[in-house]
This record gives structure tokens, sequence and C-alpha cells, in this order.
């Protein structure tokens, strides 16, 4: 089989792990979209592409890809959809999911002057999922206000803060797979440490492995990362995250390799998002 990994960096410990578990039978290559000079000859497509990188220029690529026939985990629209934290939140409360309330604001700066009470305290991030984006807390207007001076003309989004533990709950899917991790949360008032711990899935109630697996289906994601907050035993959705980076996951490059082939061999086509 021909595999592609779509990314400026194949030398990620997921990627560089799902490499070295294929190339004794397989080709794998690798494929930065953002220096790529022009675009593959639809004659010569590999089995399956990894869609590692999230630019402008590598949906694109990716779309292309799809025009063409070939496979890719995840798709161009799939992978679009979560860099949208709006149209994420209205994806996922049409379908039912416990996500966090999401209101949407065309810039801080009007937001701040506006002088508007709020149901403090607030999660302030940016619309736009990027890295070294914004995401914050504010207690207090004045706090909002020092935030627009920094982020003047950024448009974000606004969400009640979620009392909780302090812990983020990170799960990541790759195919049938589930894996997890708590980390300290960056809104967290102290932040010591930010290593992420492995969890077991045994260790979290069965409801919020199908609420994990539900998110799988509603974004079409094949590969993918839910942001969970235990608000008193009931798991909120803060984020989703389109192949994110699964760092020290004991199984999840043997899981992605394996679904990697399984793509190329046509046993499991990627998913593909349906529109409402």
């Amino acid at each position: 089989m021909r595999i592609c990994l779509l990314t400026p960096a194949p030398d990620h410990p997921l990627l560089a792990e799902t490499t070295a578990l294929l190339t004794p039978h397989h080709d794998v290559q690798w494929l930065d979209p953002g220096t790529a000079k022009g675009l593959p000859d639809p004659a010569a497509l590999a089995d399956v592409y990894l869609l590692k990188t999230r630019t402008p220029r590598a949906l694109a690529l990716a779309r292309f890809l799809e025009e063409h026939g070939a496979p890719v985990l995840n798709s161009a629209s799939a992978t679009e959809l979560c860099q949208d934290r709006t149209a994420m939140a209205e994806v996922a409360l049409r379908a039912g999911l416990p996500f966090v309330a999401t209101r949407t604001e065309a810039s801080l700066t009007r937001l701040a002057e506006a002088g508007e009470e709020l149901p403090w305290p607030v999660v302030v991030k940016s619309r736009h999922s990027r890295r070294h984006d914004l995401v914050a807390r504010a207690d207090d207007t004045a706090r909002l206000r020092a935030l627009a001076r920094q982020w003047p003309d950024e448009p974000v989004v606004i969400q009640p803060f979620t009392p909780n533990d302090g812990w983020d709950h990170k799960l990541w899917v790759v195919a049938d797979e589930i894996f997890a991790g708590l980390r300290r949360s960056e809104l967290a008032t102290a932040v010591p440490d930010r290593t992420t711990r492995s969890l077991g899935t045994g260790e979290l109630p069965a409801r919020w492995l199908d609420v994990v697996r539900r998110v799988g289906e509603v974004f079409a994601l094949d590969v993918y990362g839910v942001d969970l907050l235990d608000a008193g035993g009931e798991p909120v959705i803060v984020d989703v995250n389109a192949f994110p980076g699964i760092r020290g996951q004991a199984g999840a490059p043997e899981a992605l390799a394996a679904l990697a082939l399984r793509t190329a061999a046509g046993s499991r086509p990627p998913r593909v998002l349906v529109g409402p």
C-alpha cells in the first residue's frame, strides 16, 4: 500500500511511530501542503492520505484528492468544520451533544465597549481555532477589556465557565479505539503542571465514552480528540479537534496504522460529513 502523510512535521511522535510500523511492508511518503509545488498527478495518487495539518492550502489539496477519488483521513470538510468554533457548537447542539453554550461576537473590542453584563466568569476563545489562538477566562469587565486590548479585532466565542474539578479530560479516538488522559486545565487558578496523565477508559463512565463515539459520527471524524469537563459527574464538551497530536498513548500508533491500511484497502471508507 502507498500511504501519504499530509503534514509539515512527519517527525511528530504519532506519525513517526506509525510510519515505523508501516514501512517494513508498505510505502509511506509525506507531503507538506505548504511547500508543495503544484498538485499531485491524479493518475498516481496514494492509496490513502492522512491529513495532519489544517492550513487553507492543506484543505484545498485534500479537496483535490477527494475529488479525484483518493480517501483522506479526515476529510477536508470535517477538518474545516472543527476549526470554526461557532459552527462546531451549532452542529453539536443540534445533534443533542452536551456541548457548552456558545455565543459568537464579531470582535472582542465591540463586546468590551458595549458594557454588557455577562454571566461571569466566562471563557473567551478565538472563533477560528489555530495554534496560539485566544483561550482565556474573564471574571469581570476589566479583564475583558484587557483581553480586547491584546486582541482588538479578534472574532470570538463566549462560553459560560463550567464549574469543574480543574482537570481537562482529554479523549482521543482512532477508528473505534478510545484513548484518554487527564491534564490540568489552562484556565485553572493555578497550573503547576501541564503534563498529561494517561487514564484508562475503564475509569470513565460508559455514557462518557458513548458521547465521545457519538462526536465522531456527528462530525464525520475518524481520528479526533474531544475535550470534556466533569460537571458534577456529567460530561460537558468544550472542544473537538480533527487529527490531534496523540502523545504518549500506548497503542495509538498501532491503531492509526491499522486504520490507514483498512482505509487504503477500501474496507473502511472515510466518514462523510452530511449537511444540515
